[in-house]
C-alpha cells in the first residue's frame, strides 16, 4: 500500500502527538494524518504552565507547538474538543465519544498523556481547590495567585514534587503566603534523594515558604464554597484561601486498557507497554509521551517518563516507527526547572537506592554546581544548577558507562569531556 492510501491516526493533542504529526509530514508521509485532541485549544507545551506563562512572563500564544494555521497548511486533520472512547483493533477503527463517528486507521498512535492525581479527602469540591495540568488550569491559577498576592492570602500545596515547588515559587513571586505539605522528609525525594532534596527545601525556606514534612492533608474546610483551612493527619490546621493538589499524575490508559493492550504494572509506574520502537502489543498501535512505558537498554529497566523532553523526542520517534524506520528509542531522560534565581537541568535516571554516592562539582553553597549520582564509579545521572552548556558532556558520561575517577569528577578544573573515556 502506498503512503497516499494510508491513514495514520494520533489520539492526544499534546506535545508528543503534535510533534508526531509534524514528523510524519517532514519525513514525507503523504497519506491522511488525523490528530484528535480532547481540549479546544491547539496543541501546546506544558512547561510554561508552571513557569513563564503562570508568572506572566510569557504570552499565551508562546505555549503553542505550532501556529494554528500550520495544521491546515500541512494537511493535518485536527479535531479539537473531541474524545475517542473506543478502539476496535479487529476493524482498525477508533470511535469518537461525542457522536460515535468511526475512523479507520492503518497505524494508530496513543499520546493520551497523564492526568493529575486527585485528593481523596473531604472538601475537594470547594471552589478554591486546584490542579495544574491544562492551559485552562494555568489561566485560572494565574488569577488565583494574583488575588492571593494582592490580598496577602494563603496557598496550601499538597506535594513537594516539581510542579508543587514551581508553583510555590510562582506564588511567592506574586506575594502569596505558601505552605507545602509533604509526606516525605525532603522535597523531590523520589527523584533527587535526600542529599539534593534538602537543597531545594532550603531554597524555598529562604524565600518564605513554610514546609510541613511527614504529613498529608486529611480535610479541607470552608464556608459558602470557599476554602478556609487545610488539616493534616497529625492534627495541624493551616490557614488557606486556596489549595493546590500536586501529588503526581497517572497515565491515561483507559482507552488502551479497554482495547486489550498490555499495560505496565502500576507499582512500576503504569502506562502502556511498548517495545524499543514504541510499538504496543498490537503491531499497528504505538504509544509515546507520558503514557508509554518503554524498555531502556542503558538503564536496563522499563521507564515511564513524564517530562517535556520525552514528549518532544518520543512523538517523532513513534512517527518514524509508524513509517517503518528501524530506530530504537533510547534518549537519556532529561528535564529542567526554574525556581526563583535557580535554574537546573537533570539528565539520567538514579532513583534512591540505585546509587552509592552523590559527587558535587562546584559550590553547592552558592548554588552553582553539578551533582552526579554515581554507582561503583559509573555516572547514572547529573544535575547542573546555575551552570550551563554542560548537558551534552553529562549525557555522554552517562551513555559511555565507563568508570570515572570521582576526585576528577568533583574537580571543576578537569574538563567533563576528558572523563569516562
Amino acid at each position: 500500500m502506498v503512503d497516499a492510501d494510508q491513514t495514520f491516526v494520533i489520539v492526544g493533542g499534546g506535545l508528543a502527538g503534535a510533534k508526531a504529526a509534524e514528523t510524519l509530514r517532514a519525513e514525507g508521509f503523504t497519506g491522511r494524518v488525523i490528530l484528535i485532541c480532547d481540549e479546544r485549544d491547539h496543541p501546546y507545551e506544558r512547561p510554561p504552565l508552571s513557569k513563564g506563562y503562570l508568572l506572566g512572563k510569557a504570552e499565551r500564544d508562546s505555549v503553542f507547538v505550532q501556529e494554528p494555521a500550520w495544521y491546515a497548511r500541512h494537511d493535518v486533520e485536527l479535531h479539537l474538543g473531541q474524545t475517542v472512547d473506543a478502539i476496535d483493533r479487529a476493524a482498525k477503527t477508533v470511535r469518537f465519544g461525542e457522536d460515535g463517528t468511526l475512523v479507520r486507521y492503518d497505524k494508530l498512535l496513543l499520546a493520551t498523556g497523564a492526568e493529575p492525581r486527585r485528593l481523596d479527602i473531604p472538601g475537594t469540591g470547594l471552589a478554591g481547590v486546584h490542579h495544574l495540568r491544562r492551559l485552562a488550569h494555568a489561566e485560572r491559577l494565574k488569577g488565583v495567585l494574583t488575588s492571593l498576592g494582592r490580598d496577602n492570602g494563603h496557598l496550601v500545596i499538597a506535594g513537594a514534587g516539581w510542579i508543587g515547588l514551581e508553583i510555590a515559587a510562582a506564588a511567592r513571586e506574586y506575594g502569596a503566603e505558601v505552605t507545602v505539605v509533604h509526606r516525605g522528609r525532603t522535597p523531590l525525594h523520589s527523584v533527587l534523594g535526600p542529599e539534593l532534596g534538602q537543597l531545594f527545601a532550603e531554597l524555598h525556606m529562604e524565600h518564605g515558604v513554610r514546609f510541613h514534612f511527614g504529613a498529608t492533608l486529611t480535610e479541607i474546610t470552608g464556608q459558602e464554597g470557599m476554602v478556609l483551612a487545610a488539616r493534616t493527619d497529625d492534627g495541624e490546621e493551616h490557614p488557606a484561601h486556596a489549595v493546590l493538589a500536586a501529588i503526581g499524575a497517572a497515565p491515561r490508559v483507559s482507552l488502551a486498557e479497554t482495547a486489550g493492550l498490555e499495560l505496565a504494572d502500576r507499582a512500576a509506574g503504569g502506562g502502556v507497554l511498548v517495545d524499543e520502537r514504541l510499538r504496543t502489543s498490537d503491531p499497528d498501535i504505538y504509544a509515546a509521551g507520558d503514557v508509554a512505558s518503554f524498555p531502556h537498554a542503558l538503564f536496563d529497566t522499563r521507564l515511564r517518563v513524564e517530562h517535556w523532553a520525552n514528549a518532544l523526542n518520543g512523538g517523532p520517534a513513534a512517527a518514524r516507527s509508524m513509517l517503518g524506520r528501524e530506530e530504537s528509542y533510547d534518549r537519556v531522560p532529561y528535564f529542567f526547572s526554574d525556581q526563583y534565581d535557580l535554574g537546573m537541568e537533570y539528565s539520567g535516571w538514579a532513583p534512591p537506592g540505585s546509587y552509592d554516592e552523590v559527587v558535587i562539582r562546584g559550590d553547592a553553597g552558592k548554588r552553582e554546581f553539578i551533582a552526579f549520582w554515581v554507582k561503583e564509579g559509573h555516572v547514572l545521572a547529573g544535575m547542573n544548577v546555575n551552570v550551563w552548556d554542560v548537558t551534552d558532556p553529562i549525557q555522554a558520561l552517562i551513555r559511555s558507562g565507563a568508570p570515572v575517577d570521582t576526585e576528577a569528577l568533583a574537580d571543576p578544573r578537569v574538563p567533563l569531556e576528558s572523563l569516562g573515556s
